[in-house]
Order: C-alpha cells, then sequence, then structure tokens
C-alpha cells in the first residue's frame, strides 16, 4: 500500500506515542464521550464499542469509562466535548492532520497553532491538507505466527478487508468507512485477535526524509502536538529513508 509509512512502526517500537497514564485516560475518555453522542449503549453504537475496547485494552478503569459514557450522553452536564480537525504543514513541506477532542475550540486551536509555529510548521486553510490523504478504516490484528498468513490473509479478504499489510507482528487491515464495524465484528467471529480498530487518515503519497535534521525536526512537531491533551490522533504524509532507519 503506497500510504503506509515505516515511521509509524519506528514510532510505536519507540514509544514516540507513548502517553502519561492520566493524560491517555484523557483522551481516551475524550474519544469515548465522543462516540457517546450518538448514544451510550455500546451493543447499539458500533464506535461506542471500539472505543470502549481501546479503553479497555488500556487497563482504564471501569468508573472512568462509565463517566465517559454519561459525560457523551449528557448526564452529566456542562460543556460537551467536539471533535475538531485541523491541518498544518511542518518541516520539510510535509503534510499534517491534527484531529481533537475538546471542550473549547479556540484553545485547541491556539495549542495547535503554537506547536506548530514553534517547531518549524505553521496552520493551514481547511482543505489544503486532506485532499492528499483518503479517509479509511483500520484494525490493527495480531499476526498469526504458525505459519498461516496466506490462509489468515484470504479470510481477512473474506470478512470484507480492502486491503492487508504485513507490519511488525501484526496486520493491518484497511477497510472502507462505512463497513469498520463490519468488517471487525466478522474478523472477531473468525477468530482473530483484534487489537484496536478505528478510522484513520492515511496518506495518498508519502514524502521520502533523506535528511536527518529534518527528520529530528518533524519528531520533534509531532512530540510537540501530542503532548497537547487535547490532541487524540495525528497523521502526516511522510516516510523515513532506509539510510536512516538503519542508522
Amino acid at each position: 500500500m503506497s500510504g503506509h509509512s515505516k515511521w509509524a512502526t519506528i514510532k510505536r517500537q519507540k514509544g514516540v506515542n507513548d502517553a502519561k497514564r492520566g493524560q491517555l485516560f484523557t483522551r481516551l475518555g475524550n474519544a469515548i464521550s465522543l462516540a457517546a453522542r450518538n448514544g451510550g449503549d455500546p451493543d447499539m453504537n458500533a464506535s461506542l464499542a471500539m472505543a470502549i475496547d481501546k479503553a479497555k485494552s488500556a487497563n482504564m478503569p471501569g468508573a472512568n469509562i462509565e463517566r465517559a459514557i454519561k459525560r457523551g450522553t449528557g448526564e452529566l452536564g456542562g460543556q460537551q466535548i467536539q471533535e475538531y480537525l485541523f491541518e498544518g504543514y511542518g518541516p520539510g513541506g510535509i503534510g499534517i492532520i491534527v484531529e481533537a477532542a475538546s471542550d473549547n475550540r479556540n484553545r485547541t486551536a491556539a495549542d495547535v497553532r503554537a506547536a506548530l509555529a514553534k517547531n518549524g510548521g505553521n496552520l493551514a486553510e481547511t482543505g489544503a491538507v486532506a485532499f492528499a490523504f483518503t479517509r479509511k478504516g483500520l484494525i490493527r490484528i495480531k499476526a498469526d505466527n504458525n505459519g498461516n498468513n496466506d490462509e489468515a490473509m484470504m479470510a481477512m479478504i473474506e470478512a470484507g478487508a480492502d486491503d492487508v499489510v504485513e507490519d511488525d507482528g501484526e496486520q493491518l487491515v484497511y477497510t472502507g468507512m462505512a463497513d469498520l464495524a463490519a468488517v471487525r465484528e466478522a474478523l472477531k467471529a473468525k477468530g482473530f485477535d483484534v487489537l484496536e480498530a478505528g478510522l484513520v487518515y492515511e496518506p495518498n503519497n508519502l514524502l521520502e526524509i533523506t535528511d536527518k535534521s529534518t527528520l529530528s525536526k518533524i519528531e520533534r512537531l509531532i512530540e510537540s502536538l501530542e503532548d497537547l491533551d487535547d490532541v487524540t490522533s495525528i497523521y502526516a504524509n511522510f516516510d523515513v529513508a532506509d539510510e536512516l532507519v538503519e542508522s
């Protein structure tokens, strides 16, 4: 798949995306609250079920999950969490999409703008960057190490996957936006170990970064964005040259 980046794998290996426990729970709670706006019953709300699964895999306490659901359904009152999308450019001319969940758009926009500006980037107009990405469903599956990968891939395609990519002990199953929940359930029914499922922005093409200095600047920018409590996901259309990976 042209849009799959080695950088995503490297980031997981290095733990760049690891948040402090409290910060992680805040983000997971916001995702649950967002999903719960369409109903607080996970059996009737696939997006909520996926958000809860992700929270449970991170060992988020049940009381936190329940509170986040009630916040989303309005049972707790207060300002509702809303979802926001910001687009920008980073060092080397890469495109960046930032997803955020917040009860104060002005605060979040200012934080994202400042993180970009301090690290060689800038905020872009709506639509200026998003056209270079495609919205897809992504399901992360624990890879089968028993030598049955061909059979497993065929079963995934039969379950409705559009594409499957091998990635560092995992299989990344891509789906259409509307098919994500159904494919996730079909894979679970077939016995696959579903690690995570959700909608992502997959870059249509990747800009290869060959300069170590530029890569360092990009990583600092992304780390600054990840440090913001309101930011839930970050997508960028670059890849790392093999010589930088090896070094």
